[in-house]
């Protein structure tokens, strides 16, 4: 702590970044100032809230970094926080989620919809508000513009080129000129040029219906119908066709909700969302997924609109109270510094940070103050408020679901509580390939890390409650030995038979006392009654009852977890079954050969010479081959 004091005294008054550290020397966040002395400062004077609190706790020591300028500490920021990942700032794990339409920078270039963004001098448009939207568009700009299709170029023509959907360069040559024009339309379509480009299709239909080509005159037909049906379907919410990304953000106990309104050509498209937990202050860590967002789209709309900062005098400062480890040194600090943080007036705030942006990304950034421009901020600022208020509906009524749902069946079965459950399902096909699973249940949710499965040792042939017997045996001798934590109910999938064996492993032979409950199926294999108690009596659960839906979820997890084990095991064997029955092949030989064709079918696809990688001969090669591909 003497070493924070220290350093705070040499803090400059200029922009720049700082890097705050733990105990162990990791940067956990990244932040920028515009007036380094004052920012960092304000992080041990004052009060803050409990998630920046305890950001502060962790804080060992600190970095800084000055900046010419806050564009450069904007920037800098930006390329801290996706080198170093700290633990307490936004991170933007989705930036290149979004689908783009590229053309392809090649001798010969194609149109397609990627999710990847990389410097290859490609053309970028975009992003789409889903796949869905993408996909429609590249089929429309396919059916207008025969750019090549495939990945990599065939011997001879496709079917694409007899639908005149390709210029097949595979077979004759093409001029860089047409493909010039070529990408030149398509820019200029996805730029806002649709109308211009329908005016154009329009003349042509009329020139062919008048030299009575009508065939050729429908397909232009089509086309027009193919771009109204495209990009006409939305209403329109400016006359200047332009593209811009409009933001929004709200934050409520400790979390964050951004929204991008995203509108292309004039048009509301459709909305992005992201829900976060933040540390920093609420605007600082706005801006930083801003950037984040920004940093690698080659596609930026030609104009951004940004919600304006909180007023002067909204931020924060932090005090730290962590069984007093840190209480001394901030009173010391506030003896020494008092209590000044920093400030600036709302509008040169806002002018600031639409400068720095406008200076790196080159497009236009707004903070608009009355207007339409204005509405639509807040409309997305109202989206996010409203997103942000329905996750935390969403959290509460599950939990309140799941809780009382847990506490309602321990009622019914007569238990003080059932935290913890622990379910079991066997499988097999009459008596082949034998396992079993078992799932947890803590607190109404499954606890997959705690999940087992089980190859059965003992039991021969299809012998349900033996194999019952033996998973239960086995799985509470190894909880005796290690100590670990007994369930509050144990359920078996099945009826009075299952129970009893479960029963009589537990109290007979381990002496515990754990109940036990059974779940009996109907004849559409769906969950019928529950059964409890030695000898067993029906529950009456009501069917539409939450206590009734647990338990049909519980039942249906391990009933999947344990088919999906016994699949695998079977393909296996089956696997393993075919290669043995060939004269010739044993075990160490399967091994190498399914590690190195990888499957059975690869095996059967493969040719003589194939099997020289593995030492196999050519007689063995054909017995194999013989062997697999007989009917």
């Amino acid at each position: 702590m003497e070493n924070i004091r220290h350093k705070l005294a040499l803090l400059p008054d200029q922009p720049g970044c700082y890097l705050m550290k733990n105990d162990e020397g990791k940067i956990i966040y990244v932040g920028k100032a515009k007036v380094l002395k004052n920012r960092v400062r304000s992080y041990f004077t004052g009060s803050h809230n409990g998630k920046t609190q305890k950001l502060v706790s962790e804080i060992r020591d600190f970095e800084y970094i000055v900046t010419a300028s806050n564009t450069e500490s904007l920037i800098l920021e930006c390329n801290l926080i996706k080198e170093h990942f700290p633990r307490y700032n936004v991170l933007l794990k989705d930036d290149k989620s979004f689908p783009y339409l590229k053309i392809t920078h090649e001798a010969h270039p194609r149109l397609e919809v990627t999710r990847r963004i990389v410097k290859d001098k490609g053309k970028y448009f975009g992003p789409y508000p889903n796949a869905f939207a993408a996909q429609e568009t590249k089929k429309l700009l396919d059916r207008l513009y025969p750019l090549r299709k495939c990945n990599t170029m065939p011997d001879k023509v496709c079917l694409y080129y007899h639908l005149g959907q390709c210029v097949a360069p595979c077979e004759y040559p093409v001029e860089q000129a047409t493909y010039d024009e070529m990408i030149g339309e398509i820019s200029r379509f996805l730029n806002g040029g649709h109308t211009d480009i329908k005016k154009d299709l329009k003349h042509k239909m009329e020139v062919s219906a008048e030299q009575l080509e009508f065939e050729r005159a429908r397909e232009y037909r089509d086309q027009i119908v193919a771009i109204e049906s495209l990009m006409e379907k939305q209403s329109i919410n400016f006359a200047d066709a332009m593209d811009r990304d409009v933001f929004g953000y709200s934050v409520d106990k400790g979390w964050m909700c951004v929204q991008i309104l995203y509108m292309r050509q004039g048009k509301m498209i459709q909305r992005h969302v992201s829900v976060f937990p933040f540390y920093g202050e609420a605007y600082d860590d706005f801006l930083s997924y801003v950037t984040q967002y920004y940093s690698d789209n080659p596609a930026l709309p030609r104009e951004m609109l940004l919600p304006p900062p909180p007023e002067a005098g909204e931020v924060q400062a932090s005090v730290v109270d962590d069984a007093g480890a840190q209480v001394g040194m901030v009173a010391e600090a506030k003896e020494v510094y008092g209590e000044e943080t920093e400030e600036a007036s709302e509008e040169g705030e806002a002018a600031e940070v639409g400068e720095s942006l406008r200076h790196w990304l080159k497009i236009k950034v707004a903070v608009p103050r009355r207007g339409s421009k204005r509405q639509l901020v807040a409309m997305a600022c109202d989206n996010s408020r409203v997103a942000l208020e329905e996750k935390f509906r969403l959290i509460e009524r599950d939990e309140s679901r799941t809780v009382k749902a847990v506490e309602g069946l321990a009622k019914w079965i007569g238990i003080p509580h059932a935290n913890r459950i622990e379910a079991f399902d066997n499988s097999n096909v009459q008596g082949a390939s034998p396992v079993s699973a078992m799932i947890v249940f803590t607190n109404g949710k499954p606890d997959k890390k705690e999940y087992r499965k089980y190859n059965v040792k003992t039991v021969q042939g299809p012998d349900d409650y033996e194999t019952m017997r033996e998973v239960v045996r086995r799985r509470y001798e190894r909880v005796l030995k290690e100590g670990l934590q007994l369930p509050d109910l144990i359920v078996v999938d099945g009826g009075k038979g299952h129970i009893a064996s479960v029963l009589d492993v537990l109290v007979n032979e381990l002496g515990l006392n754990v109940p036990v409950c059974g779940l009996a199926k109907d004849a559409k294999h769906r969950t019928a009654q529950l059964l409890v108690g030695y000898p067993p009596e029906v529950v009456p659960l009501p069917r539409d009852s939450q206590e009734f839906y647990l338990l049909q979820r519980i039942q249906d997890e391990v009933h999947r977890f344990a088919i999906t084990f016994h699949r695998e095991k079977r393909a296996k064997s089956m696997v393993a079954s075919r290669l043995d029955a060939i004269a010739g092949i044993g075990e160490k030989r399967r091994k190498q050969l399914l590690s190195h064709f990888g499957s059975l079918k690869a095996i059967k696809e493969a040719t003589v010479e194939d099997f020289k990688a593995v030492s196999i001969g050519e007689a063995l090669a054909q017995r194999i081959l013989e062997a697999l591909n007989v009917e």
